[in-house]
């Protein structure tokens, strides 16, 4: 029986793609602490010998169907239309993991779940999958990535994430799942100046009803109280939203059993703006 040994929500904000030269000048001499938070990420992920690594992409926008990519391998250039300027000339070369993408299909069959491979070798790459492979060496592992289904309301994603966790179960795998995005995500207008000089900062977030809340998301991820969570979704996170309106998390957390779910979390950086929206790095243990 396969097992999900590991799962946690990463930032893959593009700003960390920077040089540390840049990065510093803009945390008014400090780095930012998700850069040494993603190796602390590693060393848990490396312990729980993972064979199969799934990323829930919070850019991988699709309609009509969450999409599994199901090619066996994956390379090219990465550059982002979104920020060109900084972020291109990033080589990518992993692996997919067919056999887990189309278990995902067939359980999403049987259960009537909108949820399909796919196994186009040119499917577009986004950068929540890119960044967080190259920021942690994960090319050392076979990669699956989950879109993020823009026409989905928030039991939609949590019934993708139940399907998830089925096929992983009925696999002989042991997986780790990354839910790459961050919490809060409204951005600060383009003239927006900042409130404290380390860009970073939390005070540097888009409102203070938003780092509250955020807050609030990271003390119960602490205590492993997803349902607290799920029940105060549509009138508190929802309303923020969160990045891809929290599919990354709500398919992560359907996975692992939804408002049962009780898996605790260890916060592994600091909670930081970037471009006024809240991002930290937490780990949850799963055995």
């Amino acid at each position: 029986m396969g097992q999900i040994v590991g799962a946690a929500l990463v930032s893959h904000h593009p700003g960390l793609m920077q040089c540390e030269e840049f990065r510093v000048l803009q945390g008014a001499g400090a780095d930012s602490d998700l850069i040494p938070g993603y190796a602390r990420v590693r060393e848990h992920i490396v312990a729980a010998r993972p064979d199969v690594i799934v990323i829930f992409d919070s850019h991988w926008f699709t309609t009509g169907y969450h999409l599994i990519d199901g090619g066996a391998h994956y390379s090219g250039m990465y550059i982002s239309d979104e920020m060109p300027w900084y972020l291109h000339g990033v080589p990518y070369d992993y692996r997919g993991h067919p056999e887990l993408a189309l278990g995902i299909d067939a359980v999403a069959r049987e259960h009537g779940v909108r949820a399909r491979a796919v196994q186009h070798p040119d499917l577009p790459r986004h950068y929540p999958t890119i960044n967080v492979i190259k920021q942690m060496r994960l090319d050392a592992w076979p990669i699956v990535t989950v879109s993020s289904c823009q026409n989905c309301e928030t039991p939609h994603f949590l019934q993708s994430g139940e399907v998830i966790g089925e096929a992983i179960r009925r696999s002989h795998l042991r997986v780790v799942m990354l839910a790459s995005g961050a919490l809060s995500h409204k951005f600060n207008g383009i003239d927006w100046k900042p409130n404290h000089p380390r860009i970073f900062h939390e005070s540097n977030v888009s409102r203070p009803e938003n780092i509250a809340s955020d807050k609030r998301a990271i003390e119960a991820f602490r205590e492993g109280r997803h349902d607290r969570i799920l029940a105060e979704w549509d009138e508190d996170y929802r309303k923020r939203p969160w990045e891809a309106h929290g599919a990354h998390y709500l398919q992560m957390v359907g996975a692992l059993g939804g408002a049962a779910c009780r898996n605790a979390g260890t916060v592994l950086s600091e909670y930081e703006n970037a471009r006024g929206t809240g991002n930290v790095h937490i780990w949850f243990d799963t055995l």
